[in-house]
């Protein structure tokens, strides 16, 4: 009866296989989840960024 708890044994290439598809899934999801994530930043538009003016401070050409 302890064959029921053991898990199937694979080859090493169908187990990579398999991890590699489960990595992928989770990028894709992680990549099309539109939920209100906490790490997706509000774009920023151009026109309220403060100007570089190092060229003016150090007099460049």
């Amino acid at each position: 009866m302890p064959d029921q708890n053991e898990p199937k044994k694979i080859n090493l290439a169908d187990a990579i296989k398999q991890k590699l598809a489960q990595k992928k899934q989770q990028q894709f999801d992680q990549k099309h989840q539109f939920n209100g994530g906490g790490n997706i930043k509000a774009l920023k538009s151009q026109n309220t960024k403060k100007p570089n003016n190092q060229r003016r401070r150090t007099g460049g050409s």
